[in-house]
């Protein structure tokens, strides 16, 4: 099975349930047996596929609920879904990777959602330059979650342990 199709999982759980013809309730969560349908007028796919997509998926994207007749994706939407995160205060300090394209944007103006809800921080340096460096040169920023928490930002973690808040002014960013 090809990397291709788990990309096709995220996009639909993550931006566009309407390319199958299906919908997401308002916690992001898919009927599973509507998903397979779906996405089986495409291409072959079963429930066996779907299982190995959420089980080797090294990023943890998606989860089932306990009978495993839903799905959602853990983060990532960029469509209006809440996924009933976890509200949490952050560790004082978290990363941020982007491409160096972007690093004038985020210098003016902070970091910004963008297409998606939220802007993802890391725990760590080693995956902030794994995440920056999908789309080209890296460059990292730390970030001082500990005085957001202070000064009255949210944060959120996701299931597969992305920090997650609305937006970093630029005061609480430092280019390393």
């Amino acid at each position: 099975m090809g990397k291709g199709t788990g990309k096709f999982v995220a996009l639909i759980l993550r931006h566009k349930p309407e390319t199958i013809g299906i919908t997401l309730d308002e916690h992001g969560w898919a009927n599973v047996d509507e998903l397979i349908e779906g996405i089986a007028k495409t291409r072959t796919f079963d429930m066996e596929m779907l299982e190995e997509i959420v089980a080797t998926d090294n990023k943890q994207r998606f989860s089932f609920n306990e009978d495993h007749t839903m799905i959602r994706a853990n983060q990532g939407h960029s469509i209006p879904v809440d996924v009933e995160l976890k509200k949490l205060s952050p560790p004082e300090v978290l990363y941020h990777g982007s491409a160096i394209k972007y690093e004038e944007a985020i210098d003016d103006i902070g970091l910004i959602p963008k297409s998606r809800l939220y802007v993802h921080l890391s725990k760590d340096y080693d995956t902030a330059v794994k995440v920056g460096s999908r789309h080209g040169k890296p460059v990292i920023y730390k970030v001082y979650t500990g005085n957001m928490d202070r000064d009255g930002y949210e944060f959120f973690l996701s299931e597969n342990g992305v920090w997650l808040t609305k937006s970093v002014p630029t005061k609480y960013l430092e280019k390393i």
